[in-house]
């Protein structure tokens, strides 16, 4: 693999050096309502050099540590199926090297072929998963691959009580019914994830953030907005929280940057990704 041209600010290490691997995956082929997730990835790296690799918040500098960008997967265009195939080779190659897979979407499927991978590995796998929406129906408008049904998908890898699930509020009656007996979900805030975080121990994690969690107010650059989310000094709390964790694979997904022309959902979305990568390495070595 080789790093990209354009990259992530302070992700242009050395892959054999590196301890984790940035890389995006522009797809939106099933979204249902607005696309553009595709361009997501392209954004965030041109947007990051408005970004110091420093944190404040925690006090530490992502330009101390070793992470490469290394690009897009070159993904087949109209084979949804094809698509999966080339994510889930592209994350099972990163693990395979002993590296933490870091993905930025693309539309929420996407996520689907990365925890498949990250499954082989580590068996005992369990999702954490921030969101708007459930994600929990069987198909949508006759397709099992969806957007819409990724964690249900992903359900059938994990089984019960293996995801857990914040800031949804939004889906049909039958999910958030089907919820109660097979998923752990919160309503509306994400703040109980800081008290469950005994409860993950040593466990392996996934990380899934859909960045339609966030108020429309402060992230209206997604393809399914929804009133009523958190904010960005709630997402920040979470951040520092879950890091802690033992997250061996992450995704970031659903920006649609041009959705909103300011930039904003754009600068939020780069600042979450370089917490979240300031606050697993610096973990890692400590």
């Amino acid at each position: 693999m080789n790093k990209n041209v354009l990259t992530f600010i302070g992700c242009d290490s050395d892959y054999d050096q590196s301890d984790m691997v940035l890389f995006g995956a522009p797809f939106d082929g099933t979204t249902s309502f607005r696309p553009g997730t595709r361009f997501a990835s392209d954004a965030i790296r041109k947007d990051s050099d408005a970004l110091e690799t420093y944190s404040p918040y925690i006090d530490r500098d992502l330009a101390d540590y070793y992470v490469i960008d290394v690009g897009d997967i070159d993904l087949t265009l109209g084979n949804t199926q094809k698509v999966l195939d080339e994510i889930y080779t592209f994350t099972k190659k990163i693990l395979n090297d002993k590296k933490i897979p870091f993905m930025v979407g693309g539309e929420h499927l996407v996520t689907l072929p990365a925890v498949k991978a990250v499954y082989e590995k580590y068996n005992d796998l369990m999702l954490i998963h921030l969101d708007a929406h459930t994600d929990l129906r069987d198909e949508l408008y006759g397709e099992r691959l969806s957007h819409a049904t990724v964690i249900k998908r992903v359900w059938e890898y994990l089984g019960d009580d293996k995801i857990y699930q914040y800031g949804i509020r939004s889906g049909e009656k039958h999910e958030f019914e089907w919820a109660k007996e097979h998923t752990q979900l919160v309503k509306f805030t994400c703040r109980p994830l800081l008290d469950d975080l005994k409860k993950f121990k040593d466990t392996p994690i996934y990380l899934t953030i859909d960045l339609d969690v966030l108020d429309p107010s402060v992230f209206p650059g997604t393809g399914t907005p929804e009133p009523g989310g958190i904010f960005f000094s709630e997402i920040l709390d979470i951040i520092q929280g879950v890091t802690q964790l033992n997250i061996v694979a992450l995704d970031v997904v659903e920006l649609s940057p041009h959705y909103d022309m300011s930039g904003v959902s754009t600068a939020v979305a780069c600042k979450i990704i370089r917490e979240l990568m300031v606050g697993l390495l610096s973990k890692e070595n400590l």
